[in-house]
C-alpha cells in the first residue's frame, strides 16, 4: 500500500493534522488509540525537510507530546498513581476545543459566502435612513488575526510542570459573558483595538470565548471591525443605532 503524503503547510498547525488523521482513520478522540496515532503522526511528517524545520517545529513539538504520552502509557502503573489521570485527556480536550473552532469558523465562511449571492430588493422610497454595516474586512482575515494572537500567546506561555499542557483549560467560559465584557469596553470608549480585548491574563478559553463573542456581535451588526493599516490591527467600534443600547446594558451591569 503506497504511503500517503502530507504537505504541512496545507495544514493550520499540529493539531489540523492530528484532527485530521484522527478523523480519516475514524477514531474517536475521547478514546485515542495513542500508539497509533502517533505512528500515523510520525509517518505523515517524516518526510520534512531540514529547510522546513523552522517553520514546521510546532509539528515536531507536537510529535514529542504524542511520544511522551505513548510511553506513560507503557509504563506499568503503581497502586498509588491507579487515580492518576489518563495522560489522553488533556489532548482530547485540546483536540474537542479546536473541533468546535474549526466548525465555527468553517459556519461563519459558509454564511459570509451564501450572502454574497442573496439580493434584497428594497423599497424605492425610504422614509428614514437605515444603518448599514460597512464590512472593510473579510472574515478570513479577523480569524487570521485571533490565530497570530493565540499562536503567539502559546509561544510566549511558560511551560508548566506537567509534562503535557493543555490549550484549553477546565473553567467554562460563556460567549455572553465576553459579550457583556466587550459592551462594558465599548461604553466607556467608543473604538478599541482587537488586540487589546485579549489581555495576557486572560486563559485560552477566555480568548476564544471573545473572540466567538465578537464575530456574534458583527452579525448581529451591533458593532464592526475596521482594518487599521498603520496599526495592523482591527479596530472594534459599537455602532451608531446599538451604542445606546451597549451604554445601558454596561449601566445594568454595574458599570454605570
Amino acid at each position: 500500500m503506497d504511503k500517503i503524503l502530507y504537505k504541512l503547510d496545507k495544514f493550520e498547525g499540529p493539531l489540523d493534522l492530528l484532527l485530521t488523521l484522527i478523523q480519516k482513520h475514524k477514531l474517536s478522540i475521547y478514546d485515542i488509540p495513542i500508539a497509533e496515532i502517533t505512528d500515523r503522526y510520525l509517518e505523515a511528517i517524516e518526510g520534512i525537510e531540514e529547510a522546513e524545520l523552522e517553520n514546521t517545529s510546532e509539528f515536531l513539538v507536537m510529535a514529542a507530546q504524542l511520544l511522551l504520552i505513548k510511553s506513560r502509557m507503557l509504563i506499568p502503573k503503581n497502586e498509588e498513581e491507579e487515580e492518576e489521570e489518563d495522560p489522553r485527556e488533556e489532548l482530547a480536550r485540546r483536540l474537542e476545543e479546536y473541533q468546535k473552532f474549526k466548525e465555527a469558523s468553517a459556519e461563519l465562511r459558509k454564511s459570509e459566502f451564501s450572502s454574497r449571492y442573496m439580493v434584497f430588493r428594497g423599497e424605492e422610497k425610504i422614509k428614514f435612513p437605515v444603518p448599514e454595516y460597512s464590512r472593510r474586512h473579510n472574515t478570513d482575515e479577523l480569524i487570521e488575526a485571533f490565530e497570530h494572537i493565540l499562536a503567539r500567546r502559546i509561544r510566549r506561555s511558560a511551560p508548566e510542570k506537567r509534562a503535557f499542557s493543555g490549550i484549553v483549560g477546565r473553567e467554562k467560559v460563556s460567549v455572553d459573558d465576553m459579550v457583556e465584557k466587550i459592551c462594558k469596553r465599548l461604553a466607556k470608549s467608543r473604538r478599541v483595538s482587537f488586540k487589546s480585548l485579549f489581555p495576557d491574563s486572560d486563559s485560552k478559553p477566555e480568548m476564544i470565548a471573545t473572540f466567538l463573542a465578537v464575530l456574534e456581535m458583527i452579525k448581529l451588526n451591533r458593532i464592526r471591525a475596521d482594518f487599521d493599516e498603520d496599526k495592523r490591527d482591527f479596530i472594534i467600534t459599537a455602532e451608531k443605532n446599538n451604542r445606546e443600547d451597549t451604554a445601558k446594558g454596561a449601566f445594568e451591569s454595574g458599570e454605570g
